[in-house]
C-alpha cells in the first residue's frame, strides 16, 4: 500500500500514532490492548479497516521474529562467551576477571533499557524500517569490530555500547510494526513471534560454545554479526500501513519560532515527565528497577559458576542457560492469557509471586550439590523471567492509561538500564574477591525480595485513590477491577485520574 499524502490530514500526529502503535504492536502477547481509540477523523479508522490481517504482514512477523531471536538469544548466552573472553587474557591481565569481563555483557544488555525513551522517539519520527535497519547496522558494527580486537577495553565499546545501542534500535520498532500489519490477530502474532524466537534462545548456548571451541572467539563474533547483516535487509519489510502526518495546530505552533524555540518545544513533547506525577506508577517504576539489579546475574556468571562447582565437561555448561531460555519462552506464552483473566492492578501480585521465587531460586543455586539440582532452579528461573518481562505493558496501562502507557513503559526501561548494568560486576567482584560464586548469587537474590515488598504497596495506594476520586466525582468515575481488561479508552476518568 502506498503511503498517503494530502488526503491523509485526518491521521493522528507523529507521536499519537507512534504512541499507539507501540501499544498494539509493542505489547507482549495476550497483553491487553485497547480496543477502539477514537479517531482524529473518519480516514483514521478507514485506514484502520483496512490492516490486512496476514498476507505480507507474516513476512514482517518473520523479520521480527529473526530480529528478538538473534538479538535476544546473543544477549542470553553472554555467559558461554565470558568464558572465552576470560581465556584470552594475558595471565597479567587476570586480576579481578569476573569483575572487568561482565562488563562487557552488562553494559550491552543495559543499553537495550537505557536507550529504550529514546528509541520511542527516532521511530516516531523517522519510521520503524528506517530505525530498526540504522539500529541493526550499528549492532552488525558492534560485533564484527569486536572480532578484530583481544583488548577488553574495546569491546565495553563494541559488544557493549554499539552491539547493545543497535541492538535497541532495531528491536523496539520490530514489535511497533506488527500493529500496522495485524488487529484482530495481533495476539496471535505476538505469540509466534515470542514463540519463535524461543528457538533462538535455545540455540544460541550450544552454537556460541561450539564455534568457540572450534574457530575461537574472533571468529564466533563473525559469524554471530552475520546474524545483525541478515538483519538490516529483513528490516527493510518494516513498512508502515499507518502513515504519520505533522498535525496542522502543531505547525501553526511551531510557525514563526526559532529553532531553539522548536527544538525545547519537541523536548517537552517527548521527555514529558507528567507520568511520575502519578505516585503509584513511581513506586511500581522505582520496585522495577531494584528488582533488575540482581535478574542478569545468572546469565553472565551461571555457565562458570558450573564449570567450576561441578567439574563437568564442557560441552555441557551451557545447558543451564538453555533451560533458562526455553521457560521464559513458555511463560512469555502463558502469561498473557493468564494476566487478561487477572483484572486491574491485581496483576501486580502474580509480579510480586515471581520476584519472591526469583530471589529465593538465585539463593538456592550455591545449595546445589548435583548439576542436575541446578537444571531444575534453572527450569523455574525461566519461567519467573518470563513473567516478569510480560506482565511490564499490561501493569503500565492500568497504572496511567493507554494514553500515556507509551512513555510510561519507556521509562520503567531506561529506570531499569543501571541497576542491570552494574548487577553483573558486582557479582564478579564478590567472585573475586571470596573466591566462589556463593555471595554473588546470595545477595543477587536479595533485590528482587526487596523489589517485591515494594510493589505490595502499588495496589493498595492505587485503590485508595481511587476511592478518593469516587468520593470527588461521583458517578464519573468507576473503579478500576470494573473496567474490562483490554477496553481501558484513552481520556477516562479511570485510566487518567490525577495523572
Amino acid at each position: 500500500m502506498e503511503e498517503e499524502t494530502e488526503e491523509d490530514e485526518n491521521l493522528p500526529t507523529g507521536e499519537e500514532q507512534g504512541m499507539r502503535d507501540s501499544l498494539l504492536g509493542g505489547t507482549p502477547e495476550g497483553a491487553p490492548v485497547p480496543a477502539e481509540v477514537p479517531a482524529h477523523g473518519g480516514r483514521e479508522k478507514e485506514v484502520r479497516s483496512r490492516v490486512p490481517e496476514g498476507g505480507y504482514g507474516w513476512v514482517v512477523a518473520l523479520a521480527a521474529t529473526w530480529c528478538s531471536g538473534s538479538i535476544f538469544g546473543i544477549q542470553n548466552a553472554y555467559g558461554v562467551l565470558n568464558v572465552f573472553l576470560q581465556k584470552e587474557l594475558e595471565p597479567s591481565e587476570r586480576k579481578d576477571v569476573d569483575f572487568r569481563t561482565a562488563w562487557v555483557g552488562a553494559l550491552a544488555m543495559g543499553m537495550i533499557f537505557f536507550c529504550s525513551p529514546v528509541v520511542s522517539i527516532f521511530t516516531d519520527r523517522l519510521g520503524c524500517r528506517k530505525t530498526s535497519s540504522g539500529g541493526a547496522t550499528l549492532a552488525f558494527i558492534g560485533l564484527l569490530s569486536s572480532s578484530f580486537t583481544n583488548s577488553l577495553g574495546v569491546r565495553y565499546f563494541t559488544y557493549g555500547i554499539l552491539f547493545g545501542c543497535g541492538s535497541s534500535f532495531a528491536f523496539q520498532p520490530s514489535l511497533v510494526i506488527l500493529g500496522h500489519y495485524f488487529k484482530k490477530r495481533l495476539g496471535l502474532v505476538n505469540g509466534v513471534v515470542a514463540g519463535g524466537s524461543c528457538i533462538f534462545t535455545l540455540c544460541f548456548p550450544f552454537l556460541m560454545e561450539t564455534l568457540g571451541n572450534s574457530i575461537g572467539l574472533s571468529h564466533t563474533f563473525q559469524v554471530l554479526s552475520v546474524f545483525m547483516f541478515i538483519q538490516i535487509f529483513l528490516s527493510l519489510t518494516f513498512k508502515p500501513l499507518l502513515p504519520t502526518t505533522v498535525d496542522a495546530k502543531e505547525k501553526e505552533n511551531l510557525a514563526g519560532r526559532s529553532k531553539t524555540q522548536q527544538c525545547l518545544v519537541h523536548t517537552r513533547k517527548y521527555f514529558n515527565m507528567q507520568v511520575f506525577r502519578k505516585k503509584t506508577y513511581t513506586i511500581w517504576a522505582c520496585g522495577i528497577a531494584t528488582t533488575v539489579l540482581g535478574y542478569f546475574v545468572p546469565y553472565v556468571h551461571l555457565t562458570k559458576f558450573v564449570k567450576q562447582s561441578f567439574n563437568i565437561d564442557d560441552s555441557k555448561h551451557w545447558i543451564p542457560l538453555v533451560c533458562i531460555g526455553g521457560t521464559s519462552g513458555i511463560a512469555r506464552l502463558a502469561s498473557g492469557r493468564i494476566g487478561d483473566f487477572i483484572p486491574g492492578l491485581k496483576k501486580i501480585y502474580l509480579q510480586v509471586v515471581s520476584f519472591v521465587l526469583l530471589g529465593i531460586l538465585s539463593m538456592m543455586l550455591p545449595q546445589c550439590q548435583m548439576f542436575e539440582s541446578v537444571i531444575v532452579v534453572c527450569l523455574f528461573l525461566g519461567l519467573c523471567d518470563g513473567f516478569l518481562i510480560s506482565l511490564m505493558s499490561p501493569i503500565a496501562f492500568e497504572l496511567v492509561g493507554p494514553m500515556q502507557a507509551s512513555q510510561a513503559i519507556g521509562y520503567v526501561l531506561g529506570l531499569m538500564a543501571i541497576p542491570m548494568t552494574a548487577g553483573p560486576p558486582i557479582a564478579g567482584l564478590l567472585r573475586d574477591h571470596f573466591g566462589n560464586f556463593d555471595m554473588s548469587f546470595y545477595l543477587a537474590g536479595v533485590p528482587p525480595l526487596i523489589g517485591a515488598l515494594i510493589l505490595l504497596s502499588v495496589p493498595l495506594l492505587h485503590e485508595r485513590d481511587l476511592k478518593k476520586t469516587e468520593k470527588t466525582e461521583e458517578g464519573k468515575v468507576k473503579t478500576q477491577d470494573s473496567v474490562v481488561n483490554g477496553e481501558l479508552l484513552p481520556g477516562s476518568p479511570v485510566t487518567d485520574a490525577h495523572v
